[in-house]
């Protein structure tokens, strides 16, 4: 019987092919987020949602939650969506898209709470620090607060009368924004430490006036809620909306 010999040459040649194909073969492979997109795209909601929240587990991202907002709210579970958009928001305050998805979700819940006594003033600067994360305020802090210094070197040193005024208006105008900057971060470091925003996430949900099953229901809330949470108490929570306050059980909200 005669043995067919493979010429050196050509068992060279398909080394380096394989080991050319293993090379690149990963070049090819699609991203956990591009196959969660091709199954969002293919209406297969709860497959691409699924995908999300594994990436989200390894690594929290504006664009993952955005888009299982939007696996959320296509498979009609609006108070997910609406937390999604919340948590995607905390990443990327700019997203615009976010932003109109969000209130549209919100649109599409059941509420009797309102917020309408609210000061005007204080929902106007919340939305200001709301434009930008904690760390861009903070480097607007320390950088108004230098330019505050500057304009005081320049008020003292000078001994021009227009120049002493220039230095001291910019003083006075980098002050407040290094003063407002500073309050902004740090009212944002709090908010996402002590998580006190969260989302309800059952339909109904009564309000008590004690942390007791018995106690006095006060009011109703419903999925999709925006409430805070002011103090924990076995497995209740205190919580405020608008002008009311009650308990209600920590498993029907979750954190933003």
């Amino acid at each position: 019987m005669k043995h067919f010999i493979v010429p050196s040459k050509i068992i060279i040649l398909a080394l380096f092919l394989s080991t050319l194909n293993a090379q690149l073969s990963p070049l090819y492979a699609t991203s956990p987020i591009e196959d969660a997109n091709t199954e969002y795209a293919a209406a297969n909601y709860a497959e691409a949602a699924a995908i999300y929240r594994q990436i989200i587990e390894e690594q929290p991202c504006a664009i993952a939650y955005y888009n299982l907002g939007n696996a959320y709210f296509k498979m009609g579970e609006l108070s997910q969506a609406i937390l999604a958009y919340e948590r995607c928001l905390r990443l990327e305050p700019s997203n615009r898209d976010a932003k109109y998805n969000l209130q549209f979700a919100q649109s599409r819940i059941t509420d009797n709470i309102s917020d309408n006594q609210a000061f005007f003033l204080s929902t106007f600067l919340t939305n200001v620090r709301n434009l930008m994360r904690q760390n861009t305020w903070t480097w607007i802090s320390l950088i108004a607060f230098a330019l505050c210094m500057a304009g005081l070197l320049i008020f003292l040193l000078s001994n021009a009368t227009t120049l002493r005024k220039t230095g001291f208006s910019i003083a006075i105008v980098m002050f407040i924004v290094a003063l407002f900057s500073f309050f902004a971060a740090r009212s944002l470091h709090n908010r996402d430490t002590l998580r006190e925003e969260a989302i309800i996430t059952q339909g109904i949900v009564n309000a008590k006036a004690s942390p007791d099953q018995s106690g006095t229901e006060l009011f109703t809330l419903h999925e999709g809620t925006k409430v805070r949470i002011s103090e924990t108490l076995g497995d209740w929570c205190n919580i405020s909306v608008g002008n009311y306050q009650g308990w209600i059980r920590l498993q029907t909200l979750e954190r933003i």
